[in-house]
């Protein structure tokens, strides 16, 4: 009885670390992902009581209401589009910074389905099997899935790494 009741938010350190992890790799790291991260640490202690740990471990718990949280603050942001690509325009070109600006650009262009597998997996370091449980799935489903959405990424991270080089040998003077 008393593992039922055993409050979710008892070590929020770690929950934290991971809810925020997954909301950044959804959103972004930044303001975006921090306010992700809070809603989902108010509503859990809004709705603490309602956690049955007999349907699983907090995180997944957590992970439920950052997946709801994220989609709501997706679609505010898709009204904004435009902005984010004026932003990105005017960010430098340090080699760290292109690179996750390319990243975040090509994990935009791969389905919702695909970008939050990857959130998943690399923001809020889970495992497959982690993944399958939060999704409500097979694990050797999810493990594929995620081979396929990674091998997506690839492609179109390399097909923009060569785009710069086709226009910069195209001859123009």
């Amino acid at each position: 009885m008393k593992g039922l009741h055993r409050d979710p938010l008892a070590h929020p350190e770690e929950l934290i670390r991971h809810v925020y992890a997954y909301a950044a790799y959804r959103l972004g790291d930044g303001h975006d992902a921090e306010d992700v991260t809070s809603e989902v640490f108010e509503r859990a202690i809004r709705y603490r009581r309602s956690y049955d740990r007999s349907k699983g471990e907090p995180l997944g718990w957590l992970l439920g209401i950052a997946r709801r949280c994220a989609d709501d603050a997706l679609a505010k942001r898709r009204s904004h589009d435009h902005e984010l690509e004026e932003i990105a325009a005017a960010v430098s070109v340090e080699d760290d910074t292109v690179r996750r600006v390319a990243l975040h650009g090509a994990l935009r262009q791969l389905s919702e389905r695909d970008q939050e597998l990857i959130a998943l997996r690399y923001g809020a370091e889970l495992t497959a099997p982690q993944i399958a449980q939060v999704l409500d799935a097979q694990t050797n489903a999810i493990e594929v899935a995620l081979h396929r959405a990674l091998a997506r990424l690839r492609r179109i991270l390399e097909a923009e790494e060569a785009e710069p080089a086709r226009a910069s040998g195209s001859g123009r003077v």
